[in-house]
């Protein structure tokens, strides 16, 4: 229903319509059935509805940039390289939505059902990150702080945040992942962007590189908020971000 000639259309349109040049497609990897090749979690199960390489296939004969949005599973690094490997993709997005068998941003499966302690949960979602960023899979760590997703709908660690960041911000430098700046974190409860302000700034001040997107999931999603995307990237000194071709970088300027 959604790979259709007709809705590449309707999405082309709305980009062109907000200026934006360049917009590409990052299903996720576990709507496909070759993703059970990874992780048989019954989330994944319930999801895996469509064939991977009819995916790429279809993307390759638009006008779209091909990409994959690629959870991260402790463990499975293996099988996540072997359904990535010889895949013609412009690009991959590594995200965590599961620490061990839990859910970071759903009700179904959500670690706060067990474990509650906003610490722990924090903790293990950085130092998850910081493993995906280390795999060496990925080219763009996604919605890095997705975590803070539920705003005061669930516990937040007091203090400074930055103790959490530290161990992702350690794996960007010494890999140099590039770091999503996501405006769909606006639409979270406690609205606020992906990375939080401190959070880039130290990415930033690391040496790291940037993509932009609005995680859109209609077209009346793309370009949602980057007014606002703008504006924080010039307040922290942001000049220039990512685009991918074949899994190869360029840096190109804001604008």
């Amino acid at each position: 229903m959604y790979f259709t000639g007709e809705n590449v259309d309707r999405y082309l349109a709305a980009a062109e319509a907000r200026g934006i040049e360049e917009l590409g497609c990052s299903e996720h990897v576990y709507r496909f059935r070759q993703a059970l090749e990874i992780w048989d979690h019954p989330y994944w199960v319930g999801n895996a509805q469509d064939d991977l390489d009819e995916y790429c296939e279809f993307v390759r004969s638009t006008p779209l940039k091909l990409g994959l949005e690629t959870d991260y599973i402790t463990g499975r690094e293996d099988q996540i390289a072997a359904l990535l490997d010889g895949r013609d993709l412009d690009y991959v997005l590594g995200s965590v939505h599961f620490v061990g068998e839990y859910s970071i941003d759903e009700d179904v499966f959500s670690v706060w059902d067990d474990h509650s302690d906003a610490d722990r949960v924090w903790s293990w979602y950085f130092e998850t990150l910081a493993r995906a960023a280390r795999s060496g899979l990925y080219d763009i760590l996604a919605h890095p702080d997705v975590v803070k997703c539920w705003g005061h709908e669930r516990p937040r660690p007091s203090g400074d945040l930055r103790r959490f960041y530290e161990p992702a911000i350690e794996a960007i430098v010494e890999t140099g992942i590039a770091v999503e700046i996501s405006t769909a974190g606006f639409e979270n409860p406690d609205p606020e962007i992906y990375p939080a302000p401190e959070f880039a700034r130290l990415c930033l001040e690391a040496g790291a590189d940037f993509t932009l997107s609005s995680d859109a999931h209609a077209p009346e999603e793309i370009g949602f908020e980057y007014e606002k995307a703008l504006a924080f990237m010039r307040e922290l000194g942001i000049e220039r971000i990512c685009t991918f071709t074949k899994r190869e970088r360029t840096l190109v300027p804001v604008g």
